[in-house]
């Protein structure tokens, strides 16, 4: 069904050409979009045109049109006046408001098509049959952006998106679940992953900027087929996921970038909570106060420079030693030695997505 904002800017931008007024109505005589005043008057006119035989007809001074979609009655078209030309823009207008509800009827057939798609509710067969009775191209290449908006049912930020990539007919645009506006983007020949990074920033300025929105934006890798869809929207399910657990102040994340966290994801949490216990012994990182993690963080963003740390820090060399000597004895790893900082930077993470996943859904 074709919004009421739809129809009304139809007819108003037909009234503004021609100068006929126009009005739309339900088969039960209900006004939808109108260009003139006390359109609900004509109610019971409508109803006797509905169970009439005729497609149009005059009555008191309007010509009346029934709209039709695939044989079935949708709308009753009214046009002011009895003669020719508002017998002609009324049957113009009653054309144009039939081939709207034909391309939205394929708007929300593709829409369907792309949600299941990405959802592999589809057999094989049924994608590239689909596909092609659709004329959406099966050998194209595409990647999937999630745009995680921070409220739910975000309109704005909906058709913010909608009016970036209205125009490109290869892209679709949908969403599966509350939160998460689904991008199908076309991949051009010549275009990189730095590119497509520059696009997520791109909708993730938009967004701040025109929809007032927050989003975190996440894209998986380029597929060349369109069976394959399904398998980048879930790289960039898992690639939303894996940063917001340990790239937070990240908010465009690309699947090909998430470095350790992608394993760290993958595993169990039961075997994450034996290496958390054979490492610590039954604490826990996140049980140190925060001034030893500040310690810890920083010492780990200067790549274990004593020197560089103690400055960042605004303390003595002396009194980074010092701490980083008192947490040797309680944990039995030196930072300053590399293994040991591995070891320690991998159980921080490690705790981070066992926390996540204790208060997510999973």
């Amino acid at each position: 069904m074709i919004s009421n904002q739809i129809l009304q800017t139809t007819i108003d931008g037909l009234k503004g050409i021609t100068r006929i007024d126009l009005c739309v109505c339900e088969t039960e005589g209900k006004v939808l979009a109108t260009t003139f005043p006390d359109a609900e008057e004509y109610e019971s006119s409508i109803l006797a045109f509905v169970d009439s035989p005729a497609d149009s007809q005059v009555i008191q001074g309007y010509q009346f049109f029934k709209v039709f979609d695939e044989h079935q009655l949708e709308y009753i078209l009214l046009a002011k006046g009895g003669s020719d030309d508002a017998y002609m823009v009324g049957k113009l207008a009653a054309f144009q408001i039939q081939n709207l509800l034909v391309a939205y009827k394929e708007r929300f057939d593709k829409d369907n098509f792309i949600k299941n798609l990405l959802l592999d509710n589809l057999l094989l067969v049924d994608i590239y049959n689909r596909a092609k009775k659709l004329h959406i191209e099966t050998s194209v290449k595409r990647v999937v952006y999630i745009i995680e908006t921070k409220h739910e049912k975000d309109a704005n930020a909906l058709e913010t998106v909608r009016s970036l990539f209205a125009s490109k007919t290869k892209d679709f645009i949908t969403a599966v679940d509350e939160k998460n506006i689904i991008l199908v983007k076309e991949v051009k020949p010549a275009e990189t992953y730095d590119d497509l990074e520059k696009t997520a920033n791109m909708v993730l300025d938009m967004l701040n900027t025109e929809a007032m929105t927050k989003v975190h934006v996440a894209f998986g890798t380029v597929v060349g087929e369109i069976k394959e869809v399904s398998r980048s929207y879930k790289e960039a399910k898992m690639a939303l996921d894996v940063g917001k657990i340990f790239y937070s102040d990240k908010n465009v994340i690309a699947y090909n970038k998430l470095g350790i966290g992608r394993l760290i994801y993958q595993l169990p949490i039961p075997l994450c909570r034996m290496f958390i216990k054979e490492i610590f012994d039954g604490k826990s990182p996140d049980e140190f106060d925060d001034e030893t993690l500040t310690t810890i963080n920083k010492f780990f963003e200067n790549s274990l420079n004593v020197s560089e740390t103690s400055r960042q820090l605004y303390i003595h060399r002396n009194t980074l030693v010092y701490r980083l000597d008192k947490l040797q004895k309680s944990t039995g790893l030196d930072l300053r030695i590399f293994e040991d900082a591995i070891t320690f930077k991998i159980a921080l993470m490690v705790v981070k997505y066992m926390k996540y996943m204790e208060n997510s859904d999973f």
